[in-house]
């Protein structure tokens, strides 16, 4: 069994937002997957879904995002999933707008919902995609652009690079990690 965790905030407030993307990423997977049934456990909301094949639990963490390691923990511990079978989705405003990074392992890098997992399952050898969502527009404070909408101008290419993330994410669950960030990074 894979673990996807994708990050985002709970509430219609905070629907399509940049912090979001990381729920945006397990909707389109969802949708591919014939949009099986979700039931809310592990603090959030899972669906189990098949993905090529393979096995994999889709996980809403609904604990806010810097708090998402408790939902994470939970399924990790209820499943007995090694580090390497959780894949975090989240947002990188450190990234470009057009950009997806996958990492085997390495620091929260200045994303509060990666570092609490890290914290909590005690290890940073946790897969991660990262999707970009920066730079931080002049002017504006970072916590403001990351709850922030994207713009009709940038939504075209959003849709496009959240459709590419779904593609990463499918690639690391069938063929792991090093072969996902061949292709995608």
């Amino acid at each position: 069994m894979k673990l996807l965790a994708g990050l985002g905030n709970p509430g219609r407030n905070y629907e399509g937002t940049r912090h979001n993307v990381g729920f945006d990423v397990l909707e389109i997977l969802v949708r591919r997957c014939g949009s099986p049934v979700r039931r809310p456990r592990f603090q959030g909301e899972t669906a189990q879904v098949s993905i090529r094949g393979c096995q994999a639990l889709l996980l809403w963490p609904l604990t806010w995002m810097n708090l998402s390691g408790a939902s994470v923990l939970a399924a990790r511990d209820f499943y007995k999933i090694d580090p390497a079978d959780i894949l975090v989705i989240c947002d990188d405003f450190q990234l470009p707008t057009d950009t997806i990074r996958l990492r085997a392992s390495g620091s929260g890098g200045g994303q509060n919902g990666l570092a609490d997992i890290l914290a909590r399952l005690g290890t940073n050898a946790i897969p991660r995609l990262r999707v970009g969502i920066g730079p931080v527009a002049a002017g504006w404070k970072t916590a403001d652009f990351v709850l922030g909408r994207f713009s009709k101008a940038e939504r075209t290419a959003v849709d496009v690079l959240l459709e590419r993330a779904a593609d990463a994410a499918e690639e690391w669950v069938t063929l792991g990690i090093e072969a996902a960030m061949n292709r995608y990074n």
